[in-house]
């Protein structure tokens, strides 16, 4: 697989609250996660260092024989443990009170990508035969209010509390976690990333991008300017996947 990340502070912050993880040798497959921390304090780049680094420790050994259905277990239950690593050390420090963070984790083999996802981070799927395609759900405000039929497609692209969020890791006991799963082939594309870069850049010229006969690292550099050409009001974080059937060789 090849491999490209970049994550940029933005124009306007001065810290930068997103994490992100690719790990490669993983008995055959390579995980991905990005995080997008939110709290007071400078609370929200512990959250989404914390979490990043527990779903890591606790898949560092998974197995290369699981059946799919196993993969996705140990998927989730990774993410979950780090879910209350998050809110204990919240709890244990009252200046980090609330603090908590998206997560979108992905594992790739040769031919399929499990994902466990909460929060409004994305991982968006690109191949030649079916273009962009969005895998996860916002699990936002907005999104909510948009599913309902209270406001259109283009409200929502502006709407003032498009940044509220209805799901997040780390600031309950219990969290729901959507998992998903698809087959993926060579030349395929995954993309997964902070709202940072979905909030500025639009979903054709996401597409456009990745049309383009360039590296992948050219890909997501170029994604990353044009979310700073935007305004690049928040943190901006990217990592991509392309499958070229030769699983953890390659990363760049």
């Amino acid at each position: 697989m090849e491999i490209a990340m970049k994550s940029h502070v933005g124009r306007v912050r001065q810290v930068n609250e997103d994490y992100y993880a690719c790990v490669t040798d993983l008995n055959g497959r390579v995980l991905a996660i990005v995080a997008d921390g939110m709290g007071g304090h400078q609370a929200g780049d512990i959250a989404s260092r914390l979490a990043v680094e527990r779903i890591v420790k606790e898949l560092r050994h998974l197995e290369g024989d699981l059946e799919a259905e196993d993969v996705r277990e140990q998927l989730m239950n990774a993410v979950l443990i780090a879910n209350k690593e998050v809110y204990e050390y919240a709890v244990e420090h009252p200046e980090c009170s609330g603090m908590g963070t998206t997560v979108v984790a992905a594992l790739f083999d040769q031919s399929s990508v499990i994902t466990a996802h909460i929060g409004d981070s994305r991982l968006y799927f690109y191949n030649q035969e079916d273009g962009l395609v969005m895998k996860t759900e916002d699990h936002s405000l907005v999104n909510e209010l948009l599913k309902s039929g209270q406001i259109t497609a283009e409200e929502a692209s502006v709407h003032p509390h498009r940044n509220v969020i209805m799901r997040s890791l780390g600031t309950e006991p219990d969290v729901l976690i959507d998992l998903g799963q698809f087959e993926w082939s060579e030349g395929d594309i995954v993309l997964i990333c902070s709202d940072g870069l979905s909030n500025k850049v639009s979903h054709p010229s996401l597409e456009e991008n990745l049309q383009k006969q360039i590296s992948l690292q050219a890909k997501v550099d170029g994604l990353v300017q044009e979310a700073l050409d935007a305004g690049g009001e928040d943190n901006i974080t990217l990592v991509a996947v392309r499958n070229t059937l030769d699983a953890g060789q390659e990363e760049g």
